[in-house]
């Protein structure tokens, strides 16, 4: 089985490995996915504003001016939120990290010591009272 065929339910060591290391890479992959957004809107949010101040000069309606203003201003703070985000992205990015190096560290030899052995082993818990 292949780490693309794992089923979700799998709680093994190398299952495990496995579904920490696609988080990571999903969670790193939306913070730029995000960060490309951003940047789009920040720049349709300056040229809206241009736009505004181009419809101001040529003595358009208020009402007109005023509206572009408003979607230059939702761009641009909508643009600071996507910031948000990327930042809660890239948080949980490197807290699936820390998880995965903890969890190396913790069981990765348990797992090469089971995985070594040709005889079965007890599950997990077996020993426990």
């Amino acid at each position: 089985m292949s780490s693309d065929e794992i089923k979700s339910d799998d709680n093994t060591y190398k299952a495990t490995q496995s579904k920490l290391k696609k988080l990571t890479k999903a969670l790193d992959d939306v913070a730029v996915e995000l960060e490309v957004l951003r940047r789009g809107m920040k720049g349709n949010a300056t040229r809206t504003e241009d736009t505004a101040k181009a419809i101001e000069n040529a003595d358009l309606d208020p009402k007109f001016v005023d509206m572009t203003y408003a979607v230059s201003n939702a761009l641009d703070s909508t643009a600071t939120q996507f910031r948000h985000l990327i930042e809660d992205a890239a948080d949980g990015s490197a807290h699936a990290l820390k998880v995965q190096r903890s969890h190396a560290r913790l069981y990765g030899r348990l797992d090469e010591v089971r995985s070594g052995r040709s005889e079965k082993t007890p599950k997990p818990g077996f020993l426990a009272d």
